[in-house]
């Protein structure tokens, strides 16, 4: 098969593809443009959503002043340990509803298929989303901190409060690569019920709302099992508890982001 006739059977069956293939290499600065320019777009589109942005970003903070501050009457350890554990279950939000919510509801609409059509970088999509959720993680954090440290009184060193920010916004990308996966897999209606369903059992089950210590041994041994887990290990750990050594849990969360990104990207490939 020469070039011509395979390229008009590849634009037959594949013509998004076939238009973005055709098109001629862009120029640093307009590619930058263009990531730019998509990841613009996402957080403007959020911002312009308070009914996504709003119960992200006051849960934890209304369950840690709930439960930290006034049940506990601000227990110094109590409140650095609630501080770790409810900054790992706000980072899971963003990730999960943030990808698998928006891109099920997206598929459906059509403006995937439309986005792939159109003159953009393959991966503007995805970053765009993905900036999104890191910045959402960091501002779920942030006012954690800020309720710790200035209502609760927590003892933090100021390098513990930088290594929670910076374990929050690394801390998203596993849930953004599960709730990429998830998305490939759901229908828009039914997304943030199944979602949901994801979310809570995973928190409960990996110790972020009741210490480990008071569940029954088969749910402690199972614990290992869900991202959650190890991204609490190191929350836990930045603030001040041993948890042991840490790069296990790295290593666990790196595996499953890029095990979770190539199953999406796969899906999404033949499925769109």
């Amino acid at each position: 098969m020469n070039r011509a006739s395979l390229a008009s059977s590849t634009s037959s069956s594949h013509p998004a593809a076939t238009t973005v293939a055709m098109l001629p290499a862009l120029p640093r600065a307009r590619l930058l443009g263009a990531y730019a320019q998509e990841a613009r777009s996402e957080i403007v589109r959020y911002l312009r959503n308070p009914g996504f942005l709003l119960p992200v970003i006051l849960f934890p903070n209304v369950f840690y002043l709930m439960f930290a501050v006034v049940l506990n009457h601000g227990s110094g350890e109590a409140t650095r340990y609630m501080l770790g554990s409810y900054s790992t279950f706000g980072v899971m939000a963003p990730g999960l509803f943030g990808f698998g919510v928006s891109l099920a509801l997206e598929r459906d609409g059509g403006l995937l298929t439309l986005k792939r059509a159109l003159p953009m970088p393959p991966g503007a999509y995805l970053l765009g989303k993905m900036l999104m959720a890191v910045l959402v993680a960091l501002v779920v954090g942030a006012l954690l901190l800020a309720l710790a440290v200035g209502v609760a009184r927590a003892p933090l060193a100021p390098a513990q409060m930088a290594t929670l920010l910076l374990v929050d916004a690394l801390g998203v990308l596993p849930f953004c690569a599960l709730g990429l996966f998830i998305g490939t897999l759901l229908k828009g209606q039914g997304a943030p019920g199944l979602l949901n369903m994801v979310y809570l059992p995973m928190a409960f089950l990996s110790g972020l709302w009741f210490p480990l210590q008071m569940m029954p041994p088969l749910l402690r041994q199972l614990a290992p099992v869900w991202p959650s887990y190890h991204l609490n290990a190191l929350a836990l750990s930045a603030v001040g508890f041993d948890t042991g050594v840490r790069w296990p849990h790295v290593l666990v969360l790196a595996a499953f982001t890029a095990g979770l990104l190539w199953l999406a990207a796969r899906r999404l490939r033949r499925r769109g």
